[in-house]
Formats: structure tokens, sequence, C-alpha cells
């Protein structure tokens, strides 16, 4: 459900703020993108509270068949329910209260009007059975959709990976981050020679005319593209991870024919909840438990069901993104994945414009894996070694209420603008108060990406709105212009937004260093500079060095 009042309010108030590079304004918005990614007055009205979702998949005609009851709570005056589902799925009726409801569709999206009285504070029910062939992920999990795969007997493997484009590729649903359910039923009809998994806990296998249905409840708040299906031919491993919110659960879904390779390679769950815990604070979802199931695409944040596909090697896809060597010694979709179940999957952001605030954290938390595992200059090594992977090809921000999202740079510039913010604080023990303290404050909530910076530059006690707005809104990297006499430096910030005062670190011998504040203006200080030679800027803050003399 909708967290905060404040969600609707500041979606609105930041869209004036993304008038940044030109690079972002280049995409033509439409109605479509609207109905897809605002709140629209069919959608503001109410909050869901409970999806009831069944559903039975087919994979002899890859089409499926269901329904899904959306309790809901009324919160201003009615109107038509905007509810979505994407074609060619097709909505078969709408039952609400035993009346058949009119249907008015518009692409994607389809409209209601609800039976009965509506009264603000009171809930209901409204019922939307659908069936069809839906979209096929061509490139899983980047192009989302259903995935019908083969197991290596070649028996049906099937799944779905659906972040940007919606869980309504699926199902019908409210298909916006700004609203969450409560709680979930995720109830999957499947062949009897398969298995069915999904988010949260089994609750009950039955077998039918139609074949066997598992149920699956998610008991805490969830993002609809979060929930997943996993059909297949599995094994079962169990652990128990004594965390620091007592013993969690911990299940892992291999096919049944990697049974002993996934024996080798998840060894490294428990090491990452460990380290993250630390770093981040407990995790999220210890109703839930935490699973780890394979999936037949690279890997995708499901909340309590985290998709596995790296194909038992480390690295991302048997690659160290870094460069350094480091990322080798990790699997990279355990690490980054299980990351998400703070970044993400506990705070969720209300718009996909701000999906740095999952993805710049979750590339931040393969530094941070490096570093519990290395020491802090391998975590450094490897953050700095991604710089190589930023394009700078337009802003981090997307644009809010057309489901747009910003550049990928929200990955490896992301991380780095919060690991050069670490350095700014320059005080590990408050750092980690601030990560847990972010998952504390808001648990289990949809946010802004402006909440989440405006928490951390409160908590840091350090204006860091200028940093911010400059990695986030713009694709200049801040230059740090000097000119250097013997001791005497004069320096400034260049290509930076107008305000810009970011601390940095210089180093003026080979083990020490000292703190500067530029401005945009020129400023001189005399440096414990005994060798020039030994000047340099610390790389741990992502700014580009330029000797101006």
């Amino acid at each position: 459900m909708m967290r905060r009042a404040s969600v609707l309010l500041a979606l609105c108030l930041l869209a004036p703020e993304i008038g940044n590079d030109a690079a972002a304004q280049t995409r033509t918005f439409t109605r479509a993108d609207s109905l897809r990614g605002g709140i629209t007055p069919e959608r503001a009205w109410w909050d869901v509270s409970f999806y009831d979702l069944h559903i039975r998949l087919d994979p002899a005609d890859s089409t499926v068949r269901g329904r899904n009851a959306i309790t809901y709570r009324i919160t201003g005056k009615a109107r038509d329910m905007q509810i979505d589902l994407q074609e060619p799925l097709r909505v078969d009726s709408v039952v609400q209260g035993g009346r058949r409801l009119t249907v008015r569709r518009e692409g994607n999206a389809f409209f209601v009007r609800p039976t009965g009285r509506q009264r603000i504070g009171e809930t209901a029910t409204v019922t939307v059975y659908y069936s069809g062939r839906p979209q096929v992920a061509e490139n899983p999990p980047w192009d989302g959709g259903l995935i019908w795969s083969r197991g290596p007997g070649g028996e049906p493997w099937i799944s779905v990976a659906c972040q940007e484009l919606g869980a309504s590729v699926w199902w019908p649903t409210k298909d916006t981050q700004a609203d969450e359910p409560d709680s979930q039923r995720v109830a999957l009809t499947v062949p009897d020679s398969l298995q069915a998994l999904a988010n949260g806990r089994l609750r009950g296998v039955e077998r039918g005319p139609d074949g066997t249905t598992y149920e699956w409840f998610v008991s805490d708040p969830i993002n609809n593209y979060a929930v997943s299906a996993y059909l297949g031919r599995y094994a079962q491993m169990n652990e128990t991870f004594p965390g620091e919110a007592g013993a969690l659960t911990v299940t892992m879904w291999p096919l049944a024919a990697n049974l002993e390779r996934a024996r080798d390679q998840f060894t490294q769950v428990q090491p990452v909840l460990r380290c993250f815990e630390h770093w981040f604070g407990p995790y999220p979802w210890y109703r839930d438990g935490y699973q780890l199931i394979e999936a037949p695409h690279l890997g995708m944040e499901h909340q309590s069901a985290v998709a596995y596909g790296n194909g038992y090697r480390n690295g991302y896809k048997g690659k160290d993104l870094s460069g350094t060597g480091w990322g080798l010694t990790w699997d990279f979709i355990i690490v980054h994945e299980t990351a998400h179940e703070w970044f993400g999957n506990n705070i969720t952001t209300a718009d996909i414009a701000d999906m740095w605030v999952h993805e710049s954290f979750a590339n931040y938390s393969e530094s941070l894996y490096t570093e519990c595992l290395y020491g802090t200059a391998a975590g450094a090594e490897y953050v700095i070694g991604t710089r190589a992977l930023i394009k700078n090809d337009a802003p981090i921000v997307g644009t809010y209420g057309v489901n747009a999202r910003g550049s990928g740079d929200m990955y490896p510039k992301g991380g780095n603008m919060l690991h050069t913010i670490r350095q700014i604080i320059g005080d590990d023990a408050r750092w980690n108060r601030i990560l847990r303290g972010l998952n504390r404050e808001f648990r289990h909530q949809v946010v802004t990406g402006l909440q989440v910076r405006e928490y951390i530059t409160a908590q840091s006690g350090i204006p860091l709105e200028k940093v911010f707005e400059q990695y986030l809104t713009t694709t200049r990297i801040p230059a740090f212009e000097y000119r250097l006499e013997g001791s005497r430096l004069s320096y400034r910030w260049a290509d930076v937004v107008p305000g810009f005062a970011m601390p940095v670190k210089v180093r003026v011998s080979a083990d020490s260093a000292v703190r500067l504040t530029p401005t945009e203006a020129w400023r001189t200080s005399v440096l414990p500079l005994r060798h020039p030679e030994n000047f340099a800027v610390d790389p741990n803050f992502y700014v580009i060095p330029r000797r101006a003399d």
C-alpha cells in the first residue's frame, strides 16, 4: 500500500528538477506512458491491501489463465478504477459483489466502475478473470516477459522477469511501484510433472484435474515486479542462518540436475547475508525467509525468492566487471541480487525514475562485500575499477510519471557516488549507521529518491544536496582544477552545478593527506609538500584531476 501520503505530492514536485542535460530530453512520451508510469486519477483514490492471485500456466501452448482478487482501501472519492494488463492478454470479466462490471480498455490499461457505495476508509474487493498468451521475453531479464525454456532433460522450465516492463505483462494489477499490498497469495497450477515456486512460504500443495496447485503466501509488503513464478524440476537445500533478528530459514532451489554444483557454489549465501546484515541491518523478510532459485535467465531481485542464473561460476557470467580480479572471487548474482532485498525490496521507490536507489546501492554492495572478505583497500579498488564502465551518456535520474528510468550509469556511477560520499563523511562508523538507518527508517516502505537523499544529508551533518544533484542529474564529472607552484596550491571545481563545494582529499606525501573544500572560485593553500611529485587527488573521490598550468 502507499506508505506515505507525501509520496504522491513529491512525485509531482520533483518533475521540474529533472530538466537537466539534453540527452535525457530526447524521448517523446505518450498517453500510454503516462497511464503506465503516472498516478492517474483512476489510481489515486484507492490503495491495494491484498492481492489474491491464482494462475494456471500451460507449457504446452504457452498460455496462462487465472484470476486476481484485488482487495483495496478507499482513500478518496470513487471513480473508475485503473487496472493494468498488457496485451495480448485479455480481460475475460471483472466481478464485484456478485455483479459483472463494465470494462473499458485503453491499450494496456482497463477501467472499471466499482459497484455499491465506496466509503472512504472501508475496504472492498474486485476480481479480474483473464487469459491468453503473454508476451515472451526476448532477452530476459532486460527485455521482460514470460520465459518458456527447457531444463537439462528437456522438461519445461519457466519463469518471468518484468521489472521495467511491469508485472501486468503476466497478471492484472495496479502496475505502479507506488502502491504495494500488505501481503499477497500466489497460487500456481502447473502440470503434475513440475514444481512451482514463488515468493514467501509454501502453504499447501493440492492435486486437481488441471494439474497441481502450489499455494505460496507473502506475509509482508511486496512490490509487484518482484512477484515471480518458477516452474521446473528442482532439488531443495535447507539451511538456517543465525542472523541479527534470529534464525532465518534459507532455502536454495537448484535444478535437480545441478544439485552437486549448487552444493559448492551456494555456500556463498550465508557470508553474503552476514556481510549485508552488518552494513544494512537485519534481513528485511524473516517472516517470509530467504530463497535462492535457479532461473532460466541471469538473475532478478524477486523478493524472498531471488532468481539465480549465473551458471554456478564466480564473477558476472564468469567476468570481473571491475577489471581488478576481486570480482572473480565471489558470485556476482548472489551478491548483487541479494543486496536488493534491502535496496529495492525493503526500500522501494515510488517511480522507476528513481531506480538509482535500487541499483546504485546494489552496485555499491559489491564493493562492501569485497571489503567484508578482503579489507577496505580491496573494496575500494573494486569500486574504483568499475569506473571504466561509466558512459556519462545521460543523467542517472529518469523522467517522472512516464515509467522512464535514467542511464545505466546508475550502477557503476551510482556506486562510485556512494563511495565518494563515504569519503566526504570520513567516518565509517557513521556511514554504517546511515546505511542501517535507511533500512530502519524506511522499512517496508515506498519512498522517493529525494527522501533518501535528504536522509543521508541530514544524518551525515554535511550539505550533500549539490553532490547528489551533480552526480544524479548531470553527465558531468567534477573536475578538480589546480596549479601547483612549489608548496603553493591554487584550486577550484569546474564542470559543476552552481554552488558545488564538495570536500576532497589530496595526497601531500607517501603516507599523509590533507582535506580541502574547493568552490567554483579559485582558492589558494600552502601545503606541507616537500616533494611536488607526491601530490595527487585521492582516487577514492570520483573526480577528474586537471592541471591548469
